[in-house]
């Protein structure tokens, strides 16, 4: 009983954490990190309005303009900022050196965010496709994971068949940093050869290298 408490009080604890973008964004491998936020002023009004998590307010809006980039990393609190906290920056830092030709757009940090606010991030910078990692709803056993999301076309709207999704990025007790990179990167070489995302796009684990006549691109 005592230990089923302790992991229910670690999972709430996880839920109302206050985010630290700034934190967050100094830690990350990107010296061009930019910090939005959602519609949602507050934490209590982002659990409560999960719709207002989905859109940004005016100013960070206003903030982003169109550029020519086939991908957008987005870093989201969402449900466990202590997830984001703790693994985000490791994480972009073992992916980031397998992407090289890719023309990536500035890293966007994002306060009381879910999911699909990277929809409209990647729409208004006008990527091709938009990655975003965000604290994953804690479980009793786990308060710290983090997953990613991949979108291809990213637009207001989008569902989330339309996505693919990593989960359980926390090395201690899931993917190391190293195998999550392994399966962002080839999930998003695939999405930009296939111009797509989601349900039509099957990751395939044991197979993290591209096929010979993707290599040339």
């Amino acid at each position: 009983m005592l230990e089923f408490q302790l992991a229910h009080a670690r999972a709430r604890d996880a839920v109302h954490h206050e985010f630290e973008p700034e934190r967050v964004a100094a830690a990350l491998p990107s010296h061009d990190a930019r910090i939005v936020r959602s519609l949602a002023i507050d934490r209590r009004t982002y659990l409560q309005r999960p719709d207002l998590g989905r859109r940004l307010d005016d100013s960070s809006a206003a903030s982003l303009s169109r550029g020519d980039y086939e991908a957008v990393f987005v870093v989201a609190d969402g449900l466990s900022a202590r997830a984001v906290h703790e693994h985000a920056a490791a994480t972009l830092a073992a992916t980031l050196p397998q992407l090289a030709g890719w023309r990536l757009g500035p890293v966007i940090v994002a306060r009381h965010a879910r999911v699909a606010l990277g929809d409209e991030i990647g729409e208004r910078l006008g990527a091709q496709l938009a990655v975003v990692l965000i604290g994953e709803r804690p479980g009793l056993s786990a308060p710290d994971s983090l997953g990613v999301y991949l979108t291809w076309q990213p637009r207001v709207g989008r569902v989330d068949s339309e996505r693919n999704c990593i989960s359980n990025i926390r090395p201690h007790a899931g993917l190391s940093y190293d195998q999550a990179a392994g399966r962002m990167t080839w999930l998003m070489n695939m999405a930009r050869h296939l111009r797509l995302t989601g349900i039509a796009l099957k990751e395939e684990s044991g197979r993290l290298t591209l096929p010979p006549r993707m290599t040339a691109r």
